[in-house]
């Protein structure tokens, strides 16, 4: 695809495009869309962007302030597979009219700043982020909320639940037991065909593929892989990740879900996150200490397990994604380092001998998370554990989940709610700031949003599982 504001518009001549879409990410991390006539695109929609109302996003303008900019980048070319008709989709940042700066509550504008940040410190130039996201697929899902009534209801094909159901030319018994999904053939794995559809449609779309299989868990949990890349281009390739897998599900007359705990008694969704950082083109993780280390990728690790606490109202941002993070199902809960163990919190892989292949995993994250947001939040914790040489202590290289409650509560574990995770980042919010990647509005905006949005209104109502308990008292 091109990569210029020249060639595009080029492009658009040439090939008869008629309609062109431009997304951008709203604050909680969805994408919003506007569709132009391709006269409406031309070289300054490049530079000072293409005016829309900005008071209808979330978090974002008050209505007397609304006008704001979104700046599309020529990088993210692709056509949409999606339309009827031929459709150049880009993808936006946003700009204040007024001033010609970048928005501070833009998200992808704070991704970049983030990688302004390390390039001034002088510690490395390059950030690399390989998001590992899962999902679920369902047949069908209902659910509704009012006054006098609360409920959910999803199914799949798939679920271990359905083995003694009646279906449509029998039950042929195929069904993934709890926590046993993971890799199993056909006629047990019956998504084949529609992840390899969805792994080569994001191909089309630009995003550098690997591979794709079922997960742990029953009820048609899946993942695809997707190659690491720089900062922005790691969070834009996770949105077009999404964006693809939800709407070829569609096609599949099927439900695609990033939530990370839809069901209950089985593992949840995770966003497992690589990181590594490079100077000169040199990567800075390699070295001769634990695990192949360097000293700035153990105090970078040292980084991320401070400020964990704080890093999750950003990494995991819902009240949903503290029911995936729970002892028992393969989360992530425990505050500890390790090299190839997947019950710490940070993982190092087994990567060999390649220097180019060092890095460490980030295994708390899930892709409720805006991941521009969340990126830009785990460098920043990163950095500043390289800039203060935080040490990240001794690794723990054991199964965390078999050790006795007494030497568990020696080992700092994840915040157990939402509630929690707001909480430390009110408290431990300096090592965004100070950097001027995060601003203190954004943050105080970030907090008070979650509250009055998804905190409170879940604390207000009463959940189904309160009737088995209490209804008999």
């Amino acid at each position: 695809m091109p990569k210029t504001a020249d060639e595009i518009l080029k492009m658009i001549e040439d090939e008869n495009i008629q309609i062109v879409d431009l997304k951008f990410i709203d604050m909680p991390g969805i994408w919003q869309h506007c569709s132009f006539y391709q006269d409406q695109i031309d070289a300054d929609s490049f530079v000072n962007g293409v005016p829309f109302d900005g008071s209808s996003i979330r978090g974002w303008k008050a209505i007397n302030e609304s006008d704001m900019a979104m700046v599309p980048d020529p990088n993210t070319a692709w056509i949409d597979p999606f339309y009827k008709e031929k459709t150049l989709s880009m993808v936006c940042s946003i700009k204040e009219p007024r001033t010609g700066e970048w928005y501070s509550r833009d998200p992808r504008s704070i991704a970049q700043k983030a990688l302004d940040y390390l390039s001034a410190t002088g510690i490395g130039d390059a950030a690399f982020f390989g998001p590992e996201a899962e999902f679920f697929v369902f047949d069908d899902v209902r659910f509704d909320q009012t006054e006098s009534q609360g409920y959910y209801y999803v199914d799949s094909v798939e679920g271990r639940w359905n083995s003694g159901r009646e279906e449509a030319g029998g039950n042929l018994g195929y069904k993934p037991r709890y926590k046993e999904g993971y890799f199993p053939v056909s006629p047990t794995d019956t998504l084949q065909d529609m992840r390899t559809e969805m792994l080569l449609t994001m191909a089309e779309c630009g995003v550098p593929i690997e591979k794709h299989h079922h997960e742990v868990a029953t009820g048609g949990q899946n993942e695809l892989g997707i190659r690491f890349a720089p900062i922005i281009a790691a969070a834009d390739n996770l949105m077009t990740y999404k964006y693809v897998i939800k709407n070829v599900a569609k096609r599949y007359g099927k439900s695609a879900t990033f939530m990370p705990k839809p069901l209950f008694n089985d593992n949840g969704s995770g966003m497992h996150t690589h990181l590594s950082i490079w100077k000169g083109g040199e990567p800075l993780f390699w070295g001769d200490g634990y695990a192949n280390l360097s000293k700035t990728a153990l105090n970078a690790i040292g980084g991320v397990l401070k400020h964990a606490p704080a890093l999750l109202a950003f990494t995991n941002p819902t009240t949903n994604s503290y029911k995936r993070l729970v002892p028992g199902f393969e989360a992530p809960v425990n505050l500890a380092y390790s090299q190839g163990n997947r019950s710490a919190s940070v993982r190092i892989p087994l990567s060999g001998s390649n220097p180019k292949a060092k890095r460490f995993e980030f295994r708390c994250p899930d892709a409720t998370s805006n991941p521009y947001l969340a990126f830009a939040a785990l460098l920043c914790a990163a950095v500043d554990g390289i800039k203060n040489e935080i040490d990240p202590g001794d690794p723990l290289d054991v199964d965390i989940y078999d050790l006795s409650p007494e030497e568990l509560s020696k080992i700092p574990s994840t915040p157990g709610s939402l509630e929690d995770a707001l909480e430390n980042l009110q408290n431990d919010r300096t090592f965004l700031t100070d950097s001027g990647v995060f601003t203190d509005d954004f943050i105080d905006n970030w907090i008070s949003y979650k509250l009055d949005t998804e905190v409170n209104p879940l604390r207000l109502r009463p959940h189904p599982y309160e009737f088995a308990l209490y209804y008999d008292c």
